[in-house]
């Protein structure tokens, strides 16, 4: 499992580049108009329940516009809170503050969204049960929102192709299963292996195989605790395939040691935050 730490120049650059993709190529037109004289102190509010994550993103995009702005956090990354709690207070120039808003909540929201999201299936699962991210992330952010997975009490499941062997359905359709499977083991180097199952039978045919885990795709919940019951004596067992918040409970009961959900990732919904005087 790969996990990711965040360095304070890779969150400067990423800051540095969503504040370019908004300034370029004449800086705020709008906020210009209001001269850059008057001090104002704003007060950053979640308007939800949230597990908030992306302040030292908020903090770098007012710094780098203005690095006399104040940016007072009252909650760090990873903590929950309650609708109306109070994240940070903001002072400085008021249109330095206002030309690094948008991008300063678009990293608080989206990061928070995804830890929110991640965290309410880490309650339903339980703690016998893991909650694991995938690769199905927005490109180029996928180290962003693995970071904020981890926040919501989530682990991260492999970080690119290279991190482990992941035999999935269009490589068994496109060899044997036992033949593909028998080459990753010869090559595997210190690489996880993991197979994807889709049904009994494929298990059936790759039990005693040296592998590490077993991924049981879409398969109803009888047919899961079966797969989980014959696996569990040689593998990790792993589930996946249209897993939600209605069904995550009964996933976890199979004994299944986690579950990979591509939606905390790619459909996690924004957290709203509020700048108010």
């Amino acid at each position: 499992m790969s996990q990711i730490k965040l360095s304070n120049n890779f969150v400067r650059n990423s800051v540095k580049f969503a504040l370019n993709e908004d300034l370029f190529p004449s800086g705020d037109i709008t906020s210009k108009l209001i001269g850059n004289k008057k001090i104002i102190k704003l007060k950053l509010i979640s308007r939800q329940d949230a597990v908030i994550g992306g302040l030292l993103f908020a903090k770098f995009a007012f710094s780098i516009i203005d690095k006399k702005i104040k940016f007072v956090t009252k909650k760090k990354d990873g903590h929950f809170v309650k609708k109306n709690t109070l994240i940070a207070t903001i002072e400085g120039k008021a249109q330095n503050i206002l030309i690094a808003e948008r991008v300063a909540l678009n990293f608080l929201s989206h990061i928070s969204g995804i830890a929110t999201k991640t965290n309410k299936f880490v309650k339903l699962a339980g703690k016998g049960c893991k909650i694991c991210c995938t690769r199905k992330t927005i490109p180029n952010l996928r180290v962003i929102q693995k970071y904020a997975v981890k926040l919501g009490g989530g682990i991260n499941h492999r970080f690119n192709l290279s991190d482990e062997y992941l035999i999935k359905d269009n490589h068994i359709a496109s060899s044997k299963i036992k033949k593909i499977v028998a080459l990753a083991i010869k090559f595997k180097k210190g690489k996880k292996i993991t197979v994807e199952v889709d049904n009994l039978d494929q298990l059936k045919q790759i039990i005693g195989l040296k592998f590490d885990c077993v991924l049981f795709d879409n398969m109803s919940i009888k047919n899961l605790k079966q797969g989980v019951k014959i696996a569990k004596k040689y593998y990790e067992t792993e589930a996946s395939g249209n897993i939600n918040i209605n069904t995550i409970k009964s996933i976890a009961s199979t004994g299944v040691n986690r579950v990979s959900i591509g939606s905390i990732t790619h459909s996690a919904a924004a957290i709203d935050f509020k700048l108010e005087y």
